[in-house]
C-alpha cells in the first residue's frame, strides 16, 4: 500500500513538473537568456554591425560611470520621471474624483478618458509636435491672437520647453492608468465614513483628507511603484518628441542605450548602460514587491 502510494505521489510530481515547464521555458526565454546575455555583452566591447569584440571585463562600467553623458542623461531620466508621474497623480486623482460623481455626463466622460491611453504612441506624438509646431502650432496661433505672446515659442527646440512639453505629453499620455485606478478604489469607500464626517462638520476639503485621502494611500502607493518604473524606462514618446534634443537635453538613459547601440555601434557600452539602468529600476521593483507582500500579509 505504502509503495503504490509513494509511486501515486511520484507520477503527481513528475506531471506538475510538466505542467509547469512551459511556463518555465517562457520565462527563460523572455526573461532570463536577455538578462543574461546583456550582462556578457555588458563585459566586451563589440561592434554592433558585426557582434565581433574582444573582452574589456568591467572598463565599460569605469567608462560608462566617468562619462557626464551618463550622469546628465541620469538626471533627465529622473526629471522626467518625477515630473510626468507628479501630473499624473494629480491630473487622475483630480479626474477620478470628477468622475465619481453623479454628473450626467459621466458615463460618456468615462469613456473618453481613456482615449489618451489607448491611443496608438506615434499618433500621439504625431498630433501633438503639430500643436507644438513653432510655426503652424495652434498653441502658438491662438497664444498670438490672445496676445499673450509676441512671438512664436519653439517648445520641443529649446530649454527648459523641450522637458516641459514631454513631461506635459507624458502626463496626458498616461494619466488615464491612475483615473481607472483610483475610480475603483473610491467605488469601494463606504459612504457610512462620509456620512460620519459630515456629521462631525467636515467640509468636502476636510473629508478629502480625513476620509478619501486615506482610503487611498495603500492604491496610490502601488500606482506610483508600477507608473514609476514605466516611466524611467519610456523610450519611444521621448525619441519621437524631441530625440534627447535639444542637443542632449532631453536624452534620458533609454535613448543613451539606443544611441551606443545603434548610434556609435558600441553594443557592449549600451550593454553596460541597459545593466545599470535595470540595477536602479531593481530598487523601484524591490519596493513594489515588498509592498504587495505587506498589503497580501494585512
Amino acid at each position: 500500500m505504502q509503495a503504490s502510494q509513494t509511486v501515486l505521489e511520484r507520477r503527481y510530481a513528475a506531471l506538475g513538473l510538466l505542467l509547469i515547464a512551459p511556463t518555465v521555458l517562457v520565462f527563460c526565454a523572455v526573461i532570463v537568456y536577455p538578462l543574461v546575455s546583456a550582462i556578457y555583452l555588458s563585459l566586451f566591447s563589440i561592434f554592433t554591425p558585426t557582434l565581433q569584440g574582444e573582452w574589456v571585463g568591467l572598463d565599460n562600467y569605469r567608462t560608462l560611470l566617468a562619462k557626464d553623458e551618463f550622469w546628465s542623461s541620469l538626471v533627465n531620466n529622473l526629471i522626467w520621471t518625477v515630473g510626468t508621474l507628479t501630473l499624473q497623480i494629480l491630473l487622475g486623482v483630480g479626474m477620478a474624483l470628477v468622475l465619481h460623481q453623479n454628473i450626467w455626463f459621466r458615463s460618456l466622460a468615462r469613456s473618453l478618458i481613456l482615449f489618451p491611453y489607448f491611443i496608438s504612441t506615434v499618433v500621439a506624438v504625431l498630433v501633438w509636435k503639430w500643436l507644438f509646431n513653432d510655426l503652424y502650432g495652434i498653441l502658438n496661433h491662438l497664444m498670438l491672437a490672445v496676445g499673450m505672446i509676441d512671438m512664436p515659442v519653439d517648445y520641443l527646440g529649446t530649454m527648459p520647453n523641450a522637458m516641459i512639453s514631454v513631461i506635459l505629453v507624458g502626463a496626458w499620455k498616461f494619466f488615464p492608468f491612475v483615473v481607472i485606478a483610483v475610480l475603483a478604489r473610491l467605488q469601494t469607500i463606504p459612504d457610512a465614513l462620509y456620512e460620519a464626517a459630515r456629521i462631525d462638520g467636515a467640509g468636502p476639503i476636510a473629508r478629502f483628507f480625513d476620509v478619501t485621502l486615506p482610503q487611498l494611500r495603500d492604491v496610490l502607493v502601488v500606482i506610483i511603484m508600477l507608473r514609476a518604473i514605466w516611466d524611467f524606462k519610456e523610450f519611444d514618446m521621448i525619441y519621437l518628441l524631441t530625440g534627447g534634443g535639444p542637443i542632449t537635453s532631453t536624452q534620458t538613459l533609454p535613448l543613451l542605450v539606443y544611441k551606443e547601440a545603434f548610434a556609435l555601434n558600441q553594443m557592449g557600452m549600451a550593454a553596460a548602460y541597459a545593466v545599470v539602468m535595470m540595477l536602479i529600476m531593481l530598487v523601484f521593483m524591490i519596493v513594489y514587491i515588498r509592498r504587495t507582500r505587506q498589503e497580501a500579509d494585512t
